[in-house]
């Protein structure tokens, strides 16, 4: 994640002293200068100011006591605002617009807005305890990887990610485990219960992806059905996850009623082994893929640290493009 400006990291404690009075003119005046174009550091300051209440009742006790007490209380408080503050823009894209918002910890939202562009329409304007601000710089940054992303230019969003807005411990450990599925490859609802610790979970996992706060970065669109249907996402966006996985060269059956994965013509994993196979391999046809893993083609899969089947071989024997 991009960092702040120089010259915004070498003015934070100046603003800090002038938001709580503490400063000199010359300080203060080169802090006026500053927050006067800097839109980022304009927002700090007014977010420092709540604390100067605090400070001013500190300042009446005893010189030493008080100054060590004021000192603790500020730090806290400012850790508070640091840890309450999330940085948000809208952007358009090939999927309609997104709202990337972070935190100072890593991206904590990834949201389809379709064709709404407002702020109060977001998961974001719901949550209790968070201060949303609109930011440039650093939000801008991300927009651009995703959209090489989606542009088929990148096959990695390797961002820092805050799991706050997941709902419970139940949905982190479900997030982290679909982080797991490599580009081109999809995995089932059960496997993903599997990996989780709770193979009856099904429904849960499910549930838990329904409402992943990171959508495309957890990649939920890779999750499918034990039968190869791909089922829902994101809601009602199903759609969207035919397309994303069309962008990672996974193929798709439009002509059911249903869309599901072209699985014959996909590489095949199970759980248990270090080979992938060709899907036709022992009596892989016959079985669900709840412990199954399928991906686009030999070369996602060896990026994924598997070797070719010695019985099958489909290194010599491979699917047709």
């Amino acid at each position: 994640m991009k960092h702040k400006p120089q010259s915004c990291r070498e003015i934070e404690a100046d603003l800090i002293a002038t938001a709580t009075g503490d400063a000199e003119p010359v300080v203060r005046g080169r802090v006026e200068d500053h927050i006067g174009f800097c839109a980022a550091c304009r927002g700090d300051f007014q977010r420092y100011r709540e604390i100067d209440g605090v400070v001013g009742v500190l300042r009446r006790e005893p010189a030493m006591e008080g100054a060590v007490r004021a000192r603790e209380r500020l730090e806290s408080r400012l850790a508070d605002l640091r840890s309450r503050l999330m940085m948000y823009r809208v952007f358009p894209s090939p999927l309609g617009n997104i709202l990337i918002a972070r935190s100072e910890h890593g991206v904590s939202l990834v949201e389809y807005l379709g064709e709404r562009t407002g702020f109060k329409f977001s998961r974001l304007a719901q949550v209790a305890g968070v201060e949303a601000q609109e930011d440039g710089l650093e939000v801008e940054a991300l927009y651009r990887e995703l959209l090489e992303y989606l542009q088929g230019k990148r096959t990695r969003l390797e961002w820092p990610l805050d799991l706050r807005l997941a709902r419970s411990d139940f949905q982190r450990a479900v997030m982290k485990a679909t982080v797991a599925i490599p580009y081109g490859a999809v995995a089932s609802y059960a496997g993903i219960a599997t990996d989780v610790g709770n193979r009856s979970a099904v429904r849960a996992v499910a549930q838990a992806l329904r409402w992943n706060p990171l959508p495309i970065v957890v990649p939920c669109h890779r999750i499918i059905g034990s039968s190869g249907l791909l089922t829902g996402y994101a809601g009602d966006k199903l759609s969207l996850k035919t397309r994303l996985l069309g962008l990672e060269g996974v193929p798709t059956l439009s002509a059911h009623r249903d869309p599901r994965v072209a699985r014959d013509t996909m590489y095949v994993r199970d759980r248990n082994e270090v080979e992938y196979c060709l899907p036709t391999c022992g009596g892989l046809p016959s079985r669900t893929l709840a412990d199954l893993t399928l991906f686009a083609s030999r070369e996602r899969a060896e990026s994924a640290g598997l070797a070719p089947c010695t019985a099958c071989r489909p290194d010599l024997h491979p699917l047709s493009a």
